[in-house]
């Protein structure tokens, strides 16, 4: 089964607050973003973004431009239908180690939960030359993935679990780490799991 297939399932067979990611709103997300995007007008990427509430929050909160990529065109359509028209979304709908995005496009890359399923070093490799291609220099990376207590699958699929330290290590020198954060996340069924989050600034 493709990637791509796997998720389109997920997301045609469970409800918004029936995935184990779920939260009503993503907490330590939005305080990472407001702390690397005070202007209103800095443009956010949202990878994996999905079914998430991320980006009504930060429609509320007055940002303008905000992109949601996903891989399942069934959770863009449901983030898509919960938002309604907003000339501030905009929706991607591919593979982030794949899809072509435009240079030097956004001012802060944000991801919770996809870098940790990319389990070959080619796909993690693609994935941070997406980064340092579409992110300004200047611009800053949040990225977070289970912490080294967390679940070892996820959906069914394998993930790789980083503490801090790993996971900036697979960006390299020009990602220079300003901050990490440890979050207990509680599952909607109440299973604690670990995520680890990076915020990151390009050189």
């Amino acid at each position: 089964m493709s990637n791509q297939t796997h998720w389109e399932t997920v997301y045609r067979n469970k409800a918004v607050e029936e995935v184990s990611w779920y939260r009503p709103h993503l907490e330590v997300s939005l305080r990472l973003i407001a702390d690397s995007a005070p202007s209103a007008s800095s443009a956010i990427i949202d990878v994996g973004g999905g079914e998430a509430t991320l980006v009504d929050d930060l429609v509320a909160q007055g940002y303008s431009d905000v992109t949601v990529l996903d891989i399942s065109q069934a959770a863009i359509d449901v983030a898509k239908s919960r938002l309604g028209m907003s000339a501030a979304a905009h929706w991607i709908t591919g593979d982030i180690t794949a899809v072509e995005l435009e240079p030097a496009r956004y001012d802060v890359w944000h991801d919770r939960a996809v870098f940790h399923f990319l389990t070959s070093a080619g796909d993690r490799a693609a994935y941070v030359r997406q980064i340092a291609r579409s992110v300004r220099p200047g611009g800053h990376v949040i990225v977070a993935t289970f912490g080294p207590d967390g679940p070892d699958k996820c959906s069914g699929l394998d993930v790789v679990r980083y503490d801090a330290e790993h996971l900036h290590g697979e960006f390299g020198p020009k990602f220079r780490l300003l901050d990490s954060v440890t979050e207990l996340h509680e599952t909607p069924w109440g299973t604690p799991q670990q995520f680890m989050y990076c915020l990151c600034r390009m050189e």
